[in-house]
């Protein structure tokens, strides 16, 4: 039996990526994924077929996390869709890099809407629809450890919130075994960052590796805490970066 058989699992941001790659891995493991997107319908459509392929249940649910309704509404559709929820995945990120000067108020909204004001709504729906013993497990970013250089200050600020967030989320919900946990990537290779794009040589030479991660790799570390074997632990952010906070 799969370490996850039986249980329910809501991915955000799950239509390609890191999302798509712990959509994936939660389903292979046993649970039944619904995951959001944006604008990749399609995309996230094809995860769905992916996941079915298992034999596992799968749905794809439009929701914008800088809508405060979206970004509540997708856990609720997801438990509802679902019969119940085990599992929240918050994914769903965006970036937003440039000096300082530079940035716009526009861009200040847009990302604190979607990588902290989207992932507490989403936490705080699930806390009422979670099962005993469920996880909330959110995906950070090395730079909140480590800000390798400069044009990073608002992105950073996002990622560090969220260290709060979870240690807070931890004790909230650790009454009901509920656990709380960040994960804080490295430069890992997507069609966001692709591992031979114009900035990955220093990123890559930035970690002990001297190399972008895969999102199998994160994954793996997602379906981990997401499993019984991880029940006691909570409230803290583990790495998975090849070295870059080392």
């Amino acid at each position: 039996m799969s370490s996850l058989t039986g249980r329910t699992a809501l991915v955000t941001g799950g239509s390609r990526g890191m999302g798509a790659a712990i959509a994936l891995r939660l389903a292979r493991e046993g649970a039944d994924v619904a995951v959001t997107y944006v604008h990749r319908e399609a995309a996230a459509q094809e995860v769905v077929t992916k996941i079915e392929a298992m034999g596992r249940r799968g749905f794809a649910l439009r929701a914008d996390a800088a809508d405060a309704g979206d970004a509540a509404g997708a856990v609720e559709r997801a438990a509802d869709d679902l019969g119940g929820l085990d599992i929240l995945v918050n994914n769903a990120g965006i970036g937003v890099l440039g000096p300082l000067g530079d940035l716009l108020l526009a861009d200040i909204d847009r990302l604190l809407a979607v990588n902290v004001r989207g992932v507490f709504l989403a936490s705080q729906a699930a806390a009422g629809r979670l099962r005993d013993g469920g996880r909330i497990i959110t995906i950070g970013s090395c730079i909140a450890q480590r800000v390798p250089g400069p044009g990073g200050t608002l992105y950073a600020t996002s990622k560090a919130a969220l260290i709060g967030l979870n240690k807070a989320l931890a004790r909230e919900l650790g009454g009901r075994r509920i656990t709380a946990n960040l994960v804080q990537p490295g430069p890992v290779d997507t069609d966001m960052n692709p591992a031979d794009g114009p900035y990955a040589e220093g990123q890559s030479v930035m970690t002990a590796l001297g190399r972008f991660g895969s999102p199998d790799e994160v994954a793996s570390l997602v379906a981990y805490l997401a499993g019984d074997d991880a029940a006691y632990i909570t409230g803290t952010e583990l790495s998975v970066d090849g070295g870059h906070a080392a």
